[in-house]
């Protein structure tokens, strides 16, 4: 009989650890190689992890909610295998990772102290945002308190801290920060803030948050707090870009094995729209403007249960329709089915929400942090519209819809945020509707 160790696998370049969620299978049950053991949680995606053989599950190494280093030993499986006993080799650390050198016996005993005063620290802040035990370590390092990682805007999915932003906040230390609160009511007795009083009458029914709706709320009150939001509407007429894709979508499916939806369409115009205003493309780190050299689209997309999770497009300025068509699809079919990596959903520099998909004709979207802006998108609808031609005005109908833009008014005035979502509708009224695909 030989022992395998069932490694935390690399998840990506950004990922250092991700949260045990679920063991789906117990200590003496029986494994097929690639059967699923259990599920993870990063702070950008849930996965799945398989089995790497095929055996008898001996022990399981951590509990539901521990987290774990990417390549430690999460399990042991014992297998029918006569060969010694030997452990899965671990992922070597990426090219951008720290050189691993052999320490002196002072500097391992400097280290393990060090982990051992971390584990010490809360792994939430008081304000009930996650810190992942790298980032506790570094603060614990750098003399980092609590109500300095409480006042940070995290960049990580869902407004999680990560170890850049640590380390981006170190040359700030010691300089006064200030933190905006949420608006709270004040008592007319002696000015106290505190909570609303939440009744609960007969009948009602209770629902604990999961966890990531918790992660969505905690990001969508950051996000509110961080940036003053202020949205910008044009109406525009598609009627040319309806009656293409109506004319193009059945040649394009049988050619290129996809549906042609009009998302790719309205990411193309948006591209055309930020390569014209490129400072739009921005994130703002106090008062540095940090301008963006790729074009990264997130695409807001609603999963079964009801949560949304935002897939990214990288570099989608490289892509054509047919290109962005195929990310879209792709993209948007794994984040259904539970399949994309963290990497995936990292990286956007700016989001298009798809509200028309719910039967909306507009929306009032929440800036996705750290970006400074976020277009959505409503439903097409048919309307009356006065038409002008060369023999006199006519009455005809017309495909239209909405854009909403809402934007970081500390970064984007009226000016840039207007002119940016007319641009946009500008390309898509004047989709030529004679083009090829």
């Amino acid at each position: 009989m030989a022992q395998v160790e069932l490694i935390m696998p690399k998840m990506g370049e950004s990922v250092a650890e991700a949260t045990i969620i679920k063991w789906l299978k117990k200590e003496g049950d029986k494994i097929a190689a690639d059967e699923t053991v259990l599920e993870i949680a990063t702070d950008k995606v849930d996965s799945e992890i398989p089995s790497t053989a095929e055996g008898t599950l001996i022990k399981q190494l951590f509990k539901e909610g521990d987290i774990v280093q990417v390549g430690k030993a999460i399990a042991i499986i014992s297998t029918d295998a006569s060969a010694a006993t030997t452990p899965a080799a671990v992922t070597p650390p990426s090219a951008t990772s720290v050189t691993a050198v052999t320490p002196s016996v002072s500097a391992q005993r400097e280290a393990v102290a060090t982990l051992q005063v971390a584990e010490t620290i809360d792994k939430n802040s008081t304000s009930g945002k996650f810190l992942s035990p790298l980032v506790r370590t570094i603060a614990k390092q750098e003399g980092i308190t609590m109500a300095e990682l409480d006042s940070l805007a995290g960049t990580g999915i869902n407004g999680r801290i990560t170890k850049n932003d640590v380390l981006a906040y170190l040359p700030n230390k010691g300089k006064t920060v200030h933190k905006q609160q949420p608006f709270v009511k004040e008592t007319a007795t002696n000015g106290a803030s505190h909570k609303p009083a939440i009744p609960v009458n007969a009948g009602d029914e209770i629902i604990e948050m999961d966890r990531m709706r918790k992660l969505i709320a905690d990001h969508m009150v950051m996000s509110k707090q961080t940036s003053p939001h202020v949205t910008s509407f044009v109406e525009a007429d598609v009627t040319n870009l309806v009656l293409w894709r109506e004319k193009v979508k059945k040649n394009f499916e049988k050619r290129e094995g996809e549906k042609l939806t009009f998302t790719p369409i309205f990411i193309d115009a948006l591209v055309r729209a930020i390569k014209d205003f490129p400072m739009i493309n921005v994130s703002l780190d106090g008062t540095k403007i940090i301008k963006r050299k790729n074009i990264n689209i997130g695409m807001a997309t609603a999963l079964p249960s009801g949560n949304l999770i935002v897939p990214v497009i990288k570099n989608a300025d490289t892509l054509n329709i047919v290109g962005l068509s195929k990310q879209v699809n792709d993209l948007a079919n794994r984040a259904r089915i539970g399949k994309l990596t963290p990497d995936e959903v990292a990286g956007g520099t700016y989001t298009i929400s798809n509200v028309g998909s719910f039967g909306n004709v507009m929306g009032t979207p929440i800036i996705n942090q750290p970006q400074v802006a976020i277009m959505a998108v409503g439903a097409i609808k048919k309307k009356p519209a006065v038409i002008e031609t060369p023999q006199g005005d006519l009455i005809g109908i017309r495909h239209f819809m909405y854009l909403s833009h809402s934007y970081d008014h500390r970064i984007v005035d009226g000016s840039l945020g207007g002119q940016f979502v007319r641009r946009m509708a500008d390309y898509l009224e004047q989709w030529d509707v004679n083009s090829e695909f």
